[in-house]
């Protein structure tokens, strides 16, 4: 993983809130959670060749410079919040009637 990439991890505080930690180093991310293989099947090119972690949802381009994970709940419900998120309809300008 190159070095100017920021690892930023996503879970549940036990209040429910989302907890974000952010990471500068795939070291310090190895020391808290297991690797069990890399992504190289991403269509985003940039994220192929990053690690995959047991119990995270993930690797996912949060913007140039940061990589998310997600806890399973975390993504879960994000993924929900999204898909509930009602699409503003733009009207069509209707051929007057003579």
């Amino acid at each position: 993983m190159a070095n100017e990439k920021t690892i930023r991890i996503i879970t549940r505080g036990k209040n429910g809130e989302l907890r974000t930690h952010d990471y500068q180093h795939e070291e310090t991310v190895l020391k808290m959670h297991t690797q069990i293989g890399i992504d190289d099947c991403s269509t985003d090119l940039s994220l192929r060749g990053l690690p995959v972690f047991r119990g995270l949802i993930g690797p996912m381009t949060e913007s140039k410079d940061v990589v998310r994970y997600e806890a399973p709940e975390v993504f879960e419900s994000l993924t929900k919040e999204w898909g509930e998120t009602p699409t503003k309809r733009k009207s069509r300008r209707r051929a007057s009637a003579r």
